[in-house]
């Protein structure tokens, strides 16, 4: 999967600071029947020895319940559980990923071969709640930003073999995706700016050994912002600025380079900064402090 931001001019990338996008809307099914295929055997291992005392033809019918307000998401990894388990279960959703759901609602209904059915529950209950866990955060904070024309981006501090699907989920909680990994997107940090030289050192390989990609530089004060401005950075990482600089920031490049604050955000001070009039507000909480969503599946 190669995801691919392309720039070209110190105008264009002026012109078009908020429209890089980093991922797609959907995974492909070769990531999903991966992240499948390893929980399925961290679960199953050798064979289901419960699941085998149930007898070889016996069938169920069962109902995905959700327990508490949330927004759902993970479709495919479940849908893709019970497929790699026997492609005669069949699956009715009556609710699509990124819908609000509440208390008690029914998600999904499975028919099918019992034993595959039983053996597989844990494992796309798993996805279920993981990633809906994470869109429901993510749409916490999507909400709290409301109006502001900030956007909510995630990081890659996501749980290790889950990249592709808590950014996915992340998706469908109504923010955007940062970079996928360290290969789609060049992100200078404090400890290349040191490594390089300088800002515009690094900023002139960057720009050199890989122009298609989105370059961003981190930066902790005006004077390094300025730097990586002259430099032909598009986007710019603003870590932990105070409001005020935030404010300085916003009035001295707004519309001319991509303004993302980040560092110390939380969800009941996130108004503040989006209301400075950055563009971008990253944080990792969406995805490395995520909180389970409540379903169980109840057999009739």
């Amino acid at each position: 999967m190669v995801y691919r931001c392309c720039s070209r001019s110190r105008a264009s990338a002026q012109r078009n600071s908020r429209t890089f996008r980093v991922g797609r809307p959907k995974p492909t099914e070769a990531v999903v029947q991966t992240d499948v295929r390893r929980a399925l055997s961290e679960d199953v291992g050798s064979g289901d020895c419960t699941a085998a005392l149930v007898p070889a033809d016996a069938r169920l019918d069962t109902r995905v319940i959700c327990r508490e307000t949330a927004v759902l998401a993970g479709r495919p990894w479940f849908d893709e559980t019970f497929r790699q388990l026997d492609c005669k279960i069949a699956i009715e959703w009556s609710v699509d990923d990124g819908a609000a759901i509440g208390p008690d609602q029914e998600v999904c209904r499975l028919h099918g071969p019992a034993r595959a059915v039983l053996t597989g529950e844990r494992t796309a209950l798993n996805f279920l709640q993981t990633l809906s866990g994470t869109a429901t955060r993510t749409r916490e904070y999507v909400d709290a930003i409301a109006g502001t024309g900030a956007e909510i981006l995630d990081t890659r501090k996501t749980l290790p073999g889950l990249r592709h699907a808590q950014k996915y989920a992340v998706l469908c909680g109504g923010g955007r995706n940062h970079r996928i990994g360290l290969w789609d997107a060049i992100l200078v940090k404090e400890n290349h700016i040191a490594a390089a030289g300088s800002i515009p050192a690094a900023v002139a390989r960057a720009r050199q050994d890989q122009p298609e990609l989105l370059l961003e530089v981190e930066v902790e004060t005006l004077a390094q912002l300025d730097q990586a401005f002259e430099s032909g950075a598009q986007r710019v990482l603003l870590d932990n600025f105070p409001i005020e600089r935030l404010r300085e920031a916003v009035k001295r490049y707004k519309g001319r380079i991509g303004l993302e604050a980040s560092g110390g955000i939380e969800l009941d001070t996130i108004r503040v900064v989006a209301e400075t009039g950055v563009d971008f507000i990253s944080t990792g909480d969406i995805t490395k402090s995520v909180r389970a969503v409540d379903f169980s599946m109840r057999f009739a």
